[in-house]
């Protein structure tokens, strides 16, 4: 799959949990980030592979089974849905009205989803938080790896009070994703 958003916004984080929970599930994994030398803001992707045979690419994902845009203002890039597989998921963190987002898009063959990720996560955290909730969108639309690993390599990666806060936002975020 291909993670799109902004330096700072944890599409490595997202990709890298994504990756730790397929572990704990006994999956093989790849995790990686593509970006140069941007400043915080500039464009970023990250890539996760998950399979249960050993993976011997060692590649960008270049026709991705999913695809998560974490920054909403990247919804409607060109690279959003760029070589998405037919049938292959589309996960927006929309601020817009998703049915009018997906109209313009004009995508063929593609299951889209979305959520405000941004309202969700300023409602229970206070600020925005986008890779935890777009991880537990995610964790909605796909059955790659269980919700039990996914919670315990978030609470992991952020202990104590923000692990909780953040794994109440995965579930959250599960709950409130759309398809349209």
């Amino acid at each position: 799959m291909r993670w799109l958003g902004r330096g700072g916004q944890g599409v490595v984080t997202a990709s890298r949990l994504l990756g730790e929970a397929a572990l704990l599930d006994g999956r093989y994994v790849q995790a990686f980030p593509e970006f140069g030398p941007e400043r915080t803001g500039a464009p970023v992707l990250g890539f996760t592979r998950i399979s249960d045979e050993p993976i011997d690419i060692h590649s960008q994902v270049y026709a991705p089974d999913a695809v998560v845009v974490i920054d909403p203002g990247l919804a409607k890039s060109p690279d959003a849905a760029k070589g998405l597989k037919k049938g292959g998921k589309l996960i927006l963190n929309l601020t817009e009205d998703p049915a009018k987002v997906k109209g313009e898009m004009g995508l063929k063959g593609v299951r889209f989803y979305a959520l405000d990720a941004r309202r969700l996560s300023m409602d229970l955290i206070g600020r925005p938080i986008y890779n935890t909730t777009m991880l537990g969108a995610l964790l909605k639309v796909t059955d790659w790896v269980s919700i039990e690993s996914a919670k315990k390599v978030v609470r992991e990666r952020f202990p104590g009070e923000m692990g909780e806060k953040n794994v109440e936002l995965m579930m959250r975020a599960m709950e409130e994703v759309r398809e349209y």
